[in-house]
């Protein structure tokens, strides 16, 4: 049958983002996916509608450090068609986070265009904890820019980077 995957395989699902900067609304999401999947690689990428305001190499080198005592979750950038780095993965699921039904409409659109790329590929849509359903990156950015506090929306290590780099 058509993209059955063989159970014998190990399960690798891919949650990209660009993580710009991380919030415990993603790493919430992360931590859900290690309960589905042997592997999660978290793939950092630019968002090519927004300029990035942390390095890529930053955001990659942020999560792996917080992400440390998950073996089972690798951090990783990439540039590209999502559907190209799957293949070269050897992954056949795309997680996304879906804070509110406002989400739902873009999320779908992405869903179904990869599917049409890569019909092998399924996405798995995950709800973070209700707590963080109102977050997103960009507020974050937003808070500290402003000289707001971020904590509680962005692990510790994130919050001093975030500190260091928005300081005007």
């Amino acid at each position: 049958m058509k993209g059955l995957t063989n159970f014998n395989q190990q399960r690798i699902a891919v949650y990209p983002g660009a993580f710009d900067p991380v919030t415990n609304g993603h790493l919430d999401v992360i931590l859900r996916a290690t309960k589905l999947f042997d592997q999660v690689i978290v793939a950092v990428t630019d968002n090519p509608s927004k300029p990035a305001t942390l390095p890529a190499g930053d955001r990659v080198k942020l999560l792996q450090k917080i992400l440390i005592n998950y073996p089972r979750v690798k951090v990783e950038y990439f540039k590209g068609l999502l559907v190209d780095y799957l293949k070269r993965k050897k992954a056949q699921v795309i997680i996304r986070g879906l804070r509110a039904i406002s989400d739902f409409d873009y999320e779908f659109q992405i869903a179904s265009m990869n599917r049409q790329l890569y019909p092998e590929a399924e996405t798995v849509f995950l709800m973070p904890d209700e707590s963080y359903t109102y977050l997103s990156s960009s507020l974050v950015k937003e808070i500290a820019r402003l000289g707001g506090k971020v904590e509680g929306f962005v692990p510790e290590e994130v919050e001093k980077f975030l500190q260091k780099k928005l300081k005007k």
